[in-house]
């Protein structure tokens, strides 16, 4: 579904800002490693159209810039290599960091047991 051009102004005005960007490319990732690739790929192509652009970003990573924005378009499938590639880019420039963080709480170690002596 194409979006509106209202919406997609909107969202280039919201990704000149840092803290925004910082969670827009966090939700892009968290779209494509959740399996929503067309969601994250169109996300991340508005981070790139917002931020760096297609032309700085050919040649950071070494492809045509045509080449990206048809890899992120919504029938590619993107190489891993080249998807992170973008990622490791997009990150540098903001000085971001991805982390994977647990969700929930994991079970926690059975309590030491006492040696009875005090």
């Amino acid at each position: 579904m194409p979006l509106t051009k209202e919406f997609k102004e909107t969202i280039m005005v919201d990704l000149q800002d840092r803290e925004f960007r910082a969670a827009y490319l966090a939700d892009a990732v968290e779209a494509l490693h959740g399996g929503e690739f067309s969601v994250g790929k169109r996300m991340l192509r508005n981070y790139i159209d917002a931020t760096i652009g297609f032309d700085a970003l050919s040649k950071a990573v070494g492809s045509p810039a045509k080449s990206l924005m048809r890899m992120l378009g919504e029938t590619s499938t993107p190489r891993a290599e080249q998807l992170f590639g973008i990622l490791k880019h997009l990150r540098q420039i903001d000085w971001f960091e991805f982390s994977v963080v647990p969700r929930g709480r994991r079970e926690s170690r059975p309590a030491a047991r006492s040696s009875g002596k005090k």
